[in-house]
């Protein structure tokens, strides 16, 4: 399927001018590399399909990937072990509490319930086959920059800012250990994690992220096939429920795109057999969303209508 770029350039130019007209939220700053980037910082990127690029704003300036990692590794331990063992494993279901709740955990006899929680992300990175910490991190870069670009790395800045403040993970590590829902050495679990959120990467990756799962699986840049098609609708079944955190009813409800936010100030929708969106701006809602990428994101979903539950979107 075909867009008209130019209609495509001119919808995004107006989604930025929105976005920066934005005010409100604040960066994260219980990581405190997250909370010196520069507030006023701003992109929109579309990957359609077909391979074509549409941006504006700061699209080329490298950011904290955060929870979109958990997408990532999602895929892979899919890609691995099936769906459905992942399913049965870490589990399918909201939690319909903040990302890093113990309570989640504690109320649910400790299994995490969805892989894109920090409990379940941790969980999904501790099911992956492989023999020692250092080639379980080797996968997971490499699955990330297949779904992406080579240019993906992971930055010392973010990872040691991250290392030295994730007494909290590593405390829901311990919990998923104990009841066996950790599946290997807990602290190797939650710092490969740690590392995964710790990779940089720009709005054109993850619109690109975003365009090898609305593309069945298959990067729409380099062309390869990442993901077998058959994971496809299981993980954006993942990121409809729980991708946005608490609010991911309402995006439902506002945008209907399976979507997954990060703190780092990214934010992905993915728009079935036709593009993905992604936005950036780092300061956040009180449930570590995107202020400016949601707006961004929900004024080109509108416009197009593109909602997986409309009967009849525009593209």
């Amino acid at each position: 399927m075909s867009y008209d770029i130019s209609k495509l350039q001119s919808l995004v130019d107006e989604a930025l001018s929105l976005g920066k007209s934005c005010s409100g939220g604040a960066n994260a700053n219980y990581i405190p590399f997250l909370a010196s980037v520069p507030p006023e910082l701003c992109a929109i990127s579309i990957v359609c399909c077909s391979g074509e690029i549409v941006h504006a704003g700061d699209y080329d300036y490298g950011f904290a990937l955060e929870s979109i990692s958990k997408v990532c590794s999602m895929s892979l331990a899919m890609q691995q072990k099936g769906a459905e063992q992942v399913r049965e494993k870490i589990g399918a279901e909201p939690t319909g509490l903040p990302f890093n709740s113990v309570m989640a955990l504690t109320v649910h006899q400790d299994k995490p319930l969805t892989p894109l929680v920090n409990a379940g992300a941790m969980a999904t990175v501790s099911f992956l086959d492989a023999p020692d910490k250092e080639s379980r991190w080797q996968l997971v870069l490499d699955f990330q920059r297949k779904m992406m670009s080579k240019n993906v790395h992971l930055s010392e800045d973010v990872n040691t800012s991250e290392q030295e403040t994730n007494f909290h993970n590593r405390a829901i590590a311990w919990l998923l250990y104990a009841a066996g829902n950790c599946f290997s050495d807990p602290m190797e679990a939650c710092e490969v994690y740690t590392r995964q959120c710790s990779t940089l990467v720009t709005c054109d990756d993850l619109a690109t992220l975003g365009g090898t799962l609305a593309n069945g699986g298959v990067n729409p840049i380099t062309k390869e096939k990442v993901i077998d098609p058959d994971n496809v609708a299981p993980i954006l079944a993942e990121m409809t429920m729980e991708g946005m955190y608490d609010f991911s009813g309402d995006w439902a409800f506002l945008v209907g795109l399976p979507s997954k936010s990060g703190v780092g100030g990214g934010v992905i929708a993915v728009v079935p057999g036709k593009m993905a969106i992604a936005g950036f701006s780092p300061p956040l809602n009180e449930v570590g969303n995107s202020v400016r990428a949601q707006k961004m994101i929900q004024h080109i979903a509108n416009r197009l209508n593109l909602s997986v539950y409309s009967p009849s979107p525009s593209l």
